[in-house]
């Protein structure tokens, strides 16, 4: 960890203490969305290259954090190229898929990608915020949205989907709501079907205190912030023993790209019958 990263760490617990970490947040947050408000005028001159709406500054910041107006457009293009490219790899195309599950979708980045899909492809996103839901349902009506709990279940039958993908969300997840969350993802997903996920993995082990380094080492997760959990204060790191022992337990892992997206790219298939 660096010396600017251990100090960056030392005020967070500070704040914690105190129970001021929350509103620290908060307030970053708001001052990223101004400065993003004064920039994204000039991101595009007039609408976003796809035609559809970008969504205001503050659901861009709350979704992505420290990011540009084209950073957050392009990135959603990256996410979705890099979908295409991981399933076409293992002989599936994304667009002849019945019913596609974008999992904390957010405010659409990737999912206003797929609005060329055959109609015969059933889109659903979901998200805990309903803001970031209610967005989505005014300005991507190709798609259908819903609001999850924090907490599973999820509104959706078993077997529903071919794919579900959920972009930088084990990340910002604590250690129950991992084991729950994987656990409905899987019940969701029809028997051959995929779950893509990202990770903060062995990349990102150099950013952890020696304690965590501990942890991390010996296959375990390791969580910062959990009573965060579900926003970006939350952060989570995820050694390989742990996704392939915990996260795949009921799942195959077809797939596991170091820092393919900033963060690890794992593919997972459920088997046609889990024993």
């Amino acid at each position: 960890m660096s010396i600017r990263s251990e100090f960056r760490y030392a005020v967070k617990r500070i704040l914690q203490r105190l129970g001021l970490l929350g509103f620290a947040f908060r307030l970053h947050e708001f001052i990223k969305t101004l400065k993003l408000s004064r920039r994204k005028s000039e991101a595009f001159d007039g609408p976003a290259p796809d035609g559809l709406p970008l969504p205001p500054a503050k659901l861009i910041v709350l979704v992505g954090g420290d990011t540009t107006v084209p950073a957050f457009f392009y990135g959603g293009q990256v996410v979705a190229q890099t979908i295409r490219d991981m399933l076409g790899a293992h002989g599936s195309d994304i667009g002849r898929m019945k019913a596609i599950l974008d999992f904390g979708c957010g405010c659409g980045r990737v999912m206003r990608q797929w609005q060329s899909l055959s109609s015969d492809v059933a889109l659903h996103g979901t998200d805990y915020n309903r803001v970031l839901i209610d967005w989505c349902r005014r300005n991507l009506p190709f798609a259908r949205f819903d609001v999850n709990r924090l907490q599973p279940p999820l509104e959706y039958a078993d077997n529903s989907f071919d794919l579900v993908y959920a972009f930088s969300i084990f990340t910002h997840l604590s250690a129950d709501l991992q084991t729950a969350w994987i656990d409905e993802l899987t019940r969701v997903i029809a028997p051959g079907g995929y779950l893509i996920i990202t990770v903060h993995g062995e990349s990102f082990r150099h950013a952890l205190t020696s304690d965590e380094q501990a942890v991390f080492d010996s296959g375990r997760l390791v969580v910062r912030h959990a009573g965060m959990a579900g926003s970006n204060m939350c952060t989570t790191f995820h050694p390989v023993q742990y996704v392939r022992q915990t996260v795949a337990r009921h799942l195959r892992v077809i797939e596991h790209s170091p820092a393919k997206l900033g963060q690890d790219v794992v593919l997972l298939r459920k088997p046609v019958a889990i024993s």
